[in-house]
């Protein structure tokens, strides 16, 4: 009985994801305890979870925002936590778990765009959203930001599911997408309107009778359910706490000198300038001649496909724009400086697009060479990522450095207690406090006991001054009248003790 053998095509294709799976594996993973961020962010979040793995302490409340004194939803904690566990409360072990998101979201990009539009687009976008340097740096490291090209993937995904297929069961997708973009960035409000605007047009083009679709009734009710439910812990932590986070949300919507101007128009003059930064810093990977080259490209295709008159746009297509544009002018409407993390809600988008494009502009006429102008085309493109890949550049070791610091301090501490602290630009203590709670270490911050002795990090900076004589750091001024015991470096950074002086 001979064996039926699948189609060459799907072979292939099944081939070039596995091997664009690999290479985004191999680009997010290898020496990711060397590559990942280890700083403020990631140590207190390390901490938070820690707490809770080990002493059940549960939280209300997510990371502080940057900006005003807001919180976020607690959840990306209690997603984080089974890795932390798992890896015997060492940091890597949340990177490693955020990597496998950011894998997976590089899959979900190729079915995607296989859906929208063709399994060739899939490939294209997927290799070249694989091999992205911003998207790398921003998979390797655990950060609540780092979760939401994954969610505003399969919210964008669901709401097509909905609209354009009728299938109402993704209402419990889009609710749980939403959820967890809530909780990577507040920025996820920006999918509101693209939600109600999707769904009235899902209404218009099935025009559902809800007294007798009890599916899309019972759905609805079940999507909104969740997400009420969600908010509980926010809602418990300001009934406990007068408030705090809903008057901090309020208060920046509503003291808009220097956060967000509510009039949309004022948004154009910004529109370009953020186009160019998101493209930019995605598909032409940090460079600005590839960055607006990739800007031209994809303005020129979106308007040829909208104008063209043979064909009808695809529908996916018109979510894909409305969805960026609406963001895009949401960002526009931010008054302070705009970091390539918070482009996280658009991360999919120029790469599902570049994909697209360039499966319309080959043509299909010579099957035989099809293929190998799609994927030299894809090639060339992706050149601007392979030269300013992360793996040119030898790994920060920040975690090493945190854990060295850590165990220099032990090692001079004499096993008697002794306070720590950070002299900084851009970073926390709680750099250095979790390596020292991981060992169990004599570890007291000022608020809970002053000790005999106080070790003073610095951190090499031209804003910051490393001598801890009369510094007006807090921890070093609560210390009191000291002398220097001893003094060492550990590559850039200098690591004082201070011991009271003797009356």
């Amino acid at each position: 009985m001979e064996k039926t053998k699948l189609p060459s095509k799907i072979k292939k294709s099944h081939l070039l994801l596995v091997l664009i799976l690999f290479v985004a594996a191999f680009l997010r993973l290898y020496k990711i305890d060397g590559y990942m961020e280890f700083l403020g962010d990631q140590a207190r979040d390390t901490i938070i979870v820690r707490d809770f793995v080990k002493d059940g302490n549960l939280f209300f409340i997510g990371p502080q925002t940057s900006i005003g004194n807001m919180y976020l939803p607690p959840f990306y904690y209690y997603l984080i936590a089974p890795s932390l566990l798992l890896s015997g409360f060492s940091p890597v072990g949340p990177a490693i778990f955020i990597a496998l998101l950011g894998i997976l979201t590089v899959y979900l990009v190729y079915y995607v765009s296989k859906e929208f539009f063709n399994p060739q687009a899939g490939l294209i976008a997927a290799f070249l959203y694989a091999l992205s340097p911003s998207v790398i740096k921003f998979s390797n490291f655990s950060w609540n930001p780092n979760i939401m090209p994954l969610f505003s993937l399969t919210l964008i995904y669901s709401l097509y599911k909905i609209w354009q297929k009728k299938e109402y069961k993704y209402f419990l997708l889009l609710s749980l997408s939403f959820i967890m973009c809530l909780n990577s960035h507040y920025l996820a409000l920006l999918f509101l309107p693209i939600i109600a605007l999707f769904i009235f047009l899902s209404y218009l083009k099935h025009k559902p009778n809800l007294k007798k679709e009890k599916t899309l009734t019972k759905n609805i009710i079940l999507a909104v359910v969740i997400f009420f439910l969600s908010l509980l812990p926010l809602v418990l932590f300001d009934l406990k706490h007068s408030g705090q986070n809903s008057n901090a949300i309020v208060q920046f919507f509503a003291v808009r000198q220097t956060t967000v101007n509510l009039k949309a128009y004022k948004a154009i003059p910004n529109l370009w300038p953020i186009f160019l930064q998101i493209i930019t810093d995605l598909p032409g990977a940090k460079l600005e001649i590839p960055g607006l080259l990739f800007s031209l490209f994809l303005i020129f295709c979106t308007v040829l496909v909208f104008l063209r008159k043979k064909k009808k746009t695809p529908p996916g297509f018109t979510l894909l724009v409305s969805s960026f544009l609406i963001i895009l002018t949401g960002l526009g409407l931010y008054k302070q400086h705009i970091y390539t993390h918070y482009f996280g809600l658009v991360f999919p988008i120029p790469f599902i697009l570049l994909g697209y494009y360039l499966t319309l502009l080959v043509p299909k006429k010579g099957k035989q060479f099809y293929y190998p102008i799609l994927v030299s085309i894809a090639i060339v493109l992706s050149l601007p990522s392979f030269k300013n890949s992360h793996l040119l550049y030898p790994p920060n070791k920040q975690l090493k450095v945190a854990q060295t610091v850590a165990q220099l301090i032990v090692d001079n501490s004499d096993q008697e207690p002794f306070n720590i602290a950070l002299l900084a630009k851009m970073n926390y203590d709680d750099t250095y406090e979790y390596p020292l709670k991981r060992q169990n270490a004599n570890l007291y911050t000022v608020h809970e006991k002053l000790t005999d002795q106080l070790f003073v990090i610095c951190e090499p900076h031209p804003d910051i001054n490393c001598d801890p004589y009369n510094n007006p750091a807090w921890e070093i001024a609560s210390f009191g009248w000291a002398k220097e015991a001893g003094k060492w470096e550990i590559g850039d950074i200098t690591v004082t003790k201070l011991v009271h002086v003797e009356e």
